[in-house]
């Protein structure tokens, strides 16, 4: 395949897991029906974001992957509606409990699981306290419209996995995510640090990226949408404010997109020889 449409979905979303599987669904449907192949929903949409605060308690959210309730509903609305659904989920294995993704193909079955690789701690952000750092490495899927690579919330902050999707075979990088106001700093408004932080994946890499946010408030903390995609050179093809609920549909070139990335070079003049410093710690 020479193209692929995508769609990144946008909405507010309660503490009540059915509630939010319907809401998700209804919205896959609608972009599914506007002709989406590969359907991005936001990162943990099973509830509200829990990592707001440390609790014991909410330790009990997590399944396994076969028996998530999210992951189970996108899998049957991806076989019914023969599309792709990169999947955000809680996961328990054992003790052990990560911020996880399942890859769902157009027959509902599961291509793979990718755990979050990067994962921060701070205020409002919690996640060290409930999740282990990924141990599958980074992943990429080909699916029947072309490769894409699936970064979860944090890992969109670094180029590092973005360039490794890539040289993996990516050609579309998607990244689910739950970021919104900053408890520590009221007047800190970092939207358009995260946008710009992965249009920069898309320049530098000459590839499309599809984002995928929540809105609204939880607990008093007000996530702040702002999910879009890009084309190759970065640029908007579709994107949201703070508030709208819906989808973004727009349709991928990966043949022009290979053109223009071998044009520009980047990967024909990297210098692998002299990165050995980004792979040791500080």
């Amino acid at each position: 395949m020479t193209e692929m449409k995508v769609a990144a979905l946008q909405l507010p979303l309660t503490d009540d897991i059915d509630t939010n599987i319907a809401a998700v669904s209804a919205l896959v449907r609608e972009a599914a029906a506007k002709g989406a192949n590969i359907i991005l929903p936001p990162e943990l949409f099973e509830g509200h974001y829990f990592c707001q605060v440390e609790d014991e308690a909410l330790f009990s959210r997590a399944r396994p992957t076969e028996e998530h309730p999210a992951v189970l509903a996108m899998q049957k609305l991806a076989a019914e509606l023969k599309i792709y659904i990169p999947t955000s989920f809680f996961e328990a294995d054992g003790p052990h409990h990560y911020n996880s993704l399942a890859m769902i193909d157009d027959e509902g079955a599961i291509m793979g699981v990718y755990r979050k690789s990067h994962i921060p701690d701070g205020p409002g952000y919690e996640e060290k306290y409930y999740f282990r750092p990924g141990n599958t490495g980074f992943k990429v899927w080909k699916t029947r419209y072309g490769t894409i690579g699936v970064g979860i919330c944090w890992d969109q902050w670094y180029p590092e996995c973005a360039r490794a999707m890539m040289l993996m075979g990516a050609e579309v990088l998607f990244y689910p995510t739950a970021i919104g106001s900053e408890p520590y700093d009221a007047d800190l408004d970092t939207s358009r640090m995260w946008q710009r932080a992965m249009i920069g994946h898309s320049v530098s890499n000459v590839v499309p990226v599809i984002a995928s946010n929540r809105i609204g408030d939880e607990n008093g903390q007000k996530f702040y949408g702002h999910s879009f995609i890009t084309n190759e050179w970065g640029d908007f093809e579709g994107n949201f404010g703070p508030d709208e609920t819906g989808v973004l549909v727009a349709r991928i070139d990966l043949e022009r997109a290979r053109k223009h990335r071998a044009g520009m070079g980047f990967f024909r003049d990297r210098r692998p020889e002299l990165y050995h410093r980004l792979a040791q710690d500080i």
